[in-house]
């Protein structure tokens, strides 16, 4: 018996593993010269707890040229939307990476790739 309660212990004492931020549909507008970027994510988000806390736009090789922080979670607004301006894009660029982050898991490995008009 006292086995099982430290099984059990030790498993709700584990991290919780969870799906990454969902990235798209994404759209990017090019106005003055810099970027505005909208990114949709979907996340399982549960509270203050779990949720996901950014997005960014990288270059290819992984330069961050911006980064849009979330402040609260998105429990009961699941896909939503946010925008980051202002971006500085080299001009012989044709694509960026977005990535998200969560703050319990950080920086997803899957990304979205978002070709340049």
């Amino acid at each position: 018996m006292r086995m099982k309660r430290i099984i059990a212990l030790a498993l709700l004492a584990s991290p919780a593993i969870a799906d990454a931020p969902d990235i798209g549909p994404v759209e990017a507008s090019l106005a003055d010269g810099s970027w505005t970027f909208d990114v949709t994510l979907t996340h399982p988000d549960t509270g203050e707890e779990h949720y996901a806390d950014a997005w960014r736009v990288e270059t290819p090789d992984g330069e961050v040229l911006g980064t849009r922080e979330l402040l609260h979670p998105h429990v009961n607004e699941q896909p939503f939307t946010r925008s980051l301006s202002g971006v500085a894009i080299p001009e012989d660029m044709t694509e960026v990476v977005i990535r998200a982050s969560c703050n319990v898991d950080g920086w997803a490995d899957e990304t979205f790739i978002l070709p340049l008009p």
